[in-house]
């Protein structure tokens, strides 16, 4: 396995130096490339394969989403995987970037461990794929990470909010499988009560967060994790058949581990 090829695109020269610093002090990483703007990082990645791509949004010449969108276009035999590093940490931002394929989006100012962390996630060299099983007396998964995983994998973004709402529906399934039956009257208060916001919020961003996995078709995804057929794309289900589904599969790992 090889180092990992990192292009940075930002038109801060400092906080690219910055970046390059701690990651290049990383075993198995590698910058190859920095650019300050979108067009510039278009121009490199013709001469230049890089396996992830720390972006930036408001840059001269070409923004962030451009970039993303000419990316997409062109169609890449290996394209990179994006994570967005940005001041702006507005929802329909965040969306925008989301939709354009970004794997994350991570908001100004950044805890370099963290994009460390996150980038050999998308590398696929981080820990947090669900159906990977710990080995000897290595770390072992809690729930919140293989939580994470799995979303990650099947397309919820951890920075929307039903992402948060979500694993916690899921951890308090598993605790009170009965719960689920009670989910207007105490699953969504109970999670507001948590977040310091209403049940109705909680339901609608939960809802979101389903909706953006199936809009980004990574349904094969979710029956690979599951290891059977659990979804189809026309058939998108109901919060609490989502909540009720992942439960099940992380309360029967509990059962067998």
């Amino acid at each position: 396995m090889g180092d990992m090829k990192i292009m940075l695109v930002d038109d801060n020269a400092e906080l690219r130096r910055s970046m390059r610093l701690a990651l290049e002090k990383q075993e198995g990483m590698m910058v190859t490339a920095e650019c300050a703007s979108g067009l510039e990082a278009l121009e490199r990645l013709n001469k230049t394969q890089v396996d992830v791509i720390v972006l930036d949004i408001i840059m001269p010449q070409m923004d962030g989403y451009s970039f993303m969108e000419e990316m997409n276009r062109q169609a890449l035999e290996h394209p990179p995987q994006v994570i967005v590093v940005s001041a702006l940490g507005r929802d329909d931002f965040i969306m925008r970037a989301v939709d354009l394929g970004a794997r994350y989006y991570m908001v100004k100012p950044i805890e370099m461990s963290a994009l460390i962390a996150r980038i050999r996630e998308v590398c696929g060299r981080g820990a947090l794929l669900p159906d990977v099983r710990p080995t000897g007396m290595g770390h072992v998964p809690t729930m919140d990470e293989k939580l994470a995983g799995l979303f990650l994998t099947i397309g919820i973004p951890a920075h929307i909010k039903g992402y948060s709402f979500l694993r916690e529906a899921v951890k308090m399934v598993v605790e009170n499988p009965d719960i689920i039956n009670r989910i207007t009257k105490e699953l969504y208060p109970g999670i507001g009560k948590r977040f310091n916001t209403s049940a109705s919020k909680v339901e609608r961003a939960i809802r979101h967060a389903i909706e953006v996995a199936w809009s980004r078709g990574r349904i094969d995804t979710l029956n690979k994790a599951f290891g059977c057929k659990v979804a189809t794309k026309e058939d998108k289900p109901t919060n609490g058949e989502f909540i009720a589904m992942i439960a099940d599969k992380f309360a029967m790992e509990q059962r067998s581990a």
